[in-house]
């Protein structure tokens, strides 16, 4: 089964029994599975999202895989640094622990990338909706909405949601992360004159 083969060995890669550095693509349409390990690759960094429902640990699928726990253990040991580097969380223990994984271009390009975890969020309640919502239901709330984006028009325009998106796989760290991590540092890299 080529599905299971293939979420079986991203899993090792997100546990980190292959390096976070493998690049692990499988190409349907060719009926392969890519490993690309050479150096030189230009890779970034994303979040990751659940792809399984896991009821034992109250994940559903397509949560961030990372959570409260991680940023708040992230917060204490900026506020505390740990007495002992090798008990370091930090950015490695992101990787570690699944919450962070680096792609390049041949792994985005099998990738469903969302832009915000703000939109994640709303993808999901949207998918929930479609399957509970009455037509008549889904027709207020869009007029709520429609309504809403009206009476303020400085508001952020948040993108629709694609009734063809499977799922997503990946969350932006941040939406100028896009440009890459050097172009990231500069300041409004979206206004040129």
């Amino acid at each position: 089964d080529p599905k299971h083969l293939v979420n079986q060995v991203l899993d090792t890669r997100r546990k980190s029994y292959v390096q976070f550095e493998v690049s692990l693509v499988r190409d349907i349409r060719d009926r392969e599975f890519k490993i690309f390990s050479d150096a030189g690759r230009v890779m970034r960094p994303v979040f990751t999202v659940h792809q399984e429902d896991d009821y034992e640990n109250n994940i559903t699928k397509g949560q961030l895989v990372l959570t409260k726990d991680h940023v708040n253990r992230l917060a204490q040991e900026q506020a505390e640094p740990p007495a002992n580097p090798a008990d370091k969380f930090g950015w490695d223990g992101l990787i570690r622990e699944g919450a962070v994984e680096y792609l390049d271009a041949e792994e985005e390009e099998t990738a469903m990338i969302c832009m915000t975890p703000e939109d994640l969020e709303l993808y999901r309640e949207q998918k929930n909706d479609e399957a509970t919502l009455t037509e008549e239901e889904k027709r207020a709330k869009q007029e709520a909405e429609k309504r809403e984006q009206e009476e303020d028009r400085n508001k952020r325009l948040k993108t629709k949601v694609n009734p063809t998106t499977h799922m997503y796989t990946h969350c932006e760290i941040h939406p100028s992360m896009i440009l890459g991590i050097c172009a990231s540092i500069i300041p409004f890299p979206d206004h040129n004159q």
